[in-house]
């Protein structure tokens, strides 16, 4: 005669291509236990380095927008920060860097800075080590470890948009994603292709069956339950960073979402580009 547990992993690996697992009511809160295999990371770790916790701007109570940005401290961070402050939205934003293991240095984001518009705050938080534990921490996202988690809730807006330091939107981006939120919990817009080298503009991404952080914004009390799975990548992941798969699966699952018919995300990828 199977015993339970053993039916319950056969079960489990059948239902796993659909992406289901059967769960026991005491391990949905243990969620930690479900990654089954993932990557080992690369010994050794990273060394700790002073914390640093930098605000640029006018300090506000709350912002109508925010935007949290995991960072290597790339040199694209110019870039990505430059169409932060050159967007259209009239509103207050608050933009949220999180640094994970800096490639680069303060710089960039010094010189950025120095252009930022009246109604744009940016903080800039360097814990003085990795979440990740690809780098020595304690989180199995290795893609910044709980970075989105921490500067998520540390957003003092509701409505949050995402963005990594090698992308950049069009400047009707967060106003697209702010006129969608509207009545709704999520929002998402298009990606257009860019030469990661070169930043040569290709053609607008198909959809691939789920929403890039780039291209996402929610109202987090609405969808305070999912913020917490930026840090936890898919059972038995190869790579280990795609935890916004998780992310966009329990979004569309459990929450209302809307289009905001823009593609205003320019999305770094290698070459060759998508054809135009």
């Amino acid at each position: 005669m199977i015993s339970k547990a053993a039916l319950v992993a056969l079960l489990n690996r059948r239902l796993r291509r659909f992406d289901i697992a059967l769960l026991r009511p005491s391990e949905q809160w243990r969620m930690t236990g479900q990654l089954g295999r993932q990557p080992v990371p690369p010994p050794p770790p990273v060394p700790a380095r002073p914390p640093l916790l930098r605000q640029f701007g006018p300090a506000r109570a709350g912002f109508d927008m925010a935007v949290v940005m995991p960072s290597l401290l790339r040199p694209s961070i110019a870039q990505a920060l430059a169409s932060v402050f050159a967007q259209d939205f009239p509103g207050t934003v608050q933009t949220l860097i999180g640094i994970d293991v800096p490639e680069g240095d303060m710089a960039p984001v010094e010189a950025a800075c120095r252009d930022r518009p009246d109604n744009h705050t940016v903080l800039l938080f360097d814990p003085g080590y990795s979440t990740s534990v690809r780098h020595g921490g304690l989180h199995p996202a290795w893609d910044g470890g709980v970075l989105r988690v921490v500067l998520s809730y540390l957003a003092a807006s509701r409505h949050v948009a995402y963005l990594d330091d090698d992308n950049w939107w069009a400047p009707c981006h967060l106003s697209a994603l702010h006129q969608a939120l509207a009545g709704h919990d999520y929002a998402w817009s298009g990606r257009i292709a860019v030469d990661r080298q070169t930043r040569a503009i290709g053609a607008p991404m198909p959809d691939e069956g789920f929403i890039d952080p780039n291209c996402l914004g929610l109202d987090k009390l609405a969808c305070e339950a999912v913020l917490r799975w930026w840090g936890l990548p898919k059972r038995d992941s190869r790579s280990a960073i795609d935890a916004d798969r998780n992310v966009s699966r329990l979004l569309g699952a459990w929450f209302r979402g809307r289009a905001s018919g823009e593609a205003s995300v320019f999305y770094a990828v290698r070459a060759p580009l998508p054809p135009l």
